[in-house]
């Protein structure tokens, strides 16, 4: 199935265009990767897919699962944000809020769901400890929890690595590799670890404000574009 379909896809911030007349599909259980420098337009066309930023013109169509409807969404932490007082059971559990049409009270199968995606990261002995507390790499994971916990049926990550020390971000891109392998959830990501990116993800999306490549890495290592970029 064809889960997200982007056609013509064009963004701006006042008169200034940030991403340029972009297509591509990606299907469902991919785990795509996009790159590029700074201030190419990544972050931008991923809040633009999912919504959280308008566009000029295009057309983006995404397709969930039956079974799996929600976004797991990690965006960029900012530093007030890695300083939240609160315990990791409880950010996990607001994970659960994205299927929720109105704010109301947790009911046990959204506990159940933060229980489990803590369990599957490997962190439930942190579930009564303070976020603030935690190491860079074990609050990256309880903000994959978080995003698990809606049982979603596509992952959106940008820039999650920021901040990590290589081993951290090699077990971090480990994880995503699993969940995508073992539970079918389509991945889409923006990273600047271009060759972490070229060993796990199926499909590299090249971004230079427009679409300078859509592929698998063995295509992308053949193409002009990633000689400036993988050495």
């Amino acid at each position: 199935m064809d889960q997200i379909i982007i056609k013509k896809l064009t963004m701006q911030y006042d008169s200034y265009p940030v991403v340029c007349d972009v297509s591509f599909t990606i299907k469902q259980g991919e785990y795509v990767c996009i790159i590029g420098e700074n201030g190419a337009g990544k972050s931008t066309m991923l809040k633009g897919i999912l919504g959280l930023k308008p566009i000029k013109s295009g057309a983006i169509s995404i397709n969930m699962p039956k079974d799996k409807k929600a976004i797991g969404y990690m965006p960029q932490q900012t530093d007030i944000q890695r300083d939240f007082p609160a315990s990791v059971y409880e950010v996990v559990l607001s994970g659960c809020l994205c299927n929720k049409k109105f704010i109301s009270f947790y009911n046990k199968t959204d506990k159940q769901r933060a229980l489990d995606s803590l369990d599957k990261l490997g962190i439930m002995n942190l579930r009564h400890k303070s976020y603030r507390n935690l190491s860079g790499g074990q609050q990256q994971r309880v903000l994959l929890a978080r995003a698990l916990a809606s049982n979603p049926g596509l992952l959106a990550l940008d820039e999650p690595l920021t901040g990590l020390d290589p081993a951290a971000s090699l077990e971090f891109y480990s994880m995503l590799r699993k969940i995508n392998k073992e539970q079918g959830i389509t991945i889409l990501m923006t990273s600047h670890d271009i060759h972490s990116a070229m060993s796990q993800s199926d499909k590299i999306l090249h971004l230079s404000h427009k679409l300078e490549f859509f592929g698998t890495p063995e295509e992308y290592l053949k193409n002009d574009i990633s000689k400036k970029f993988v050495r």
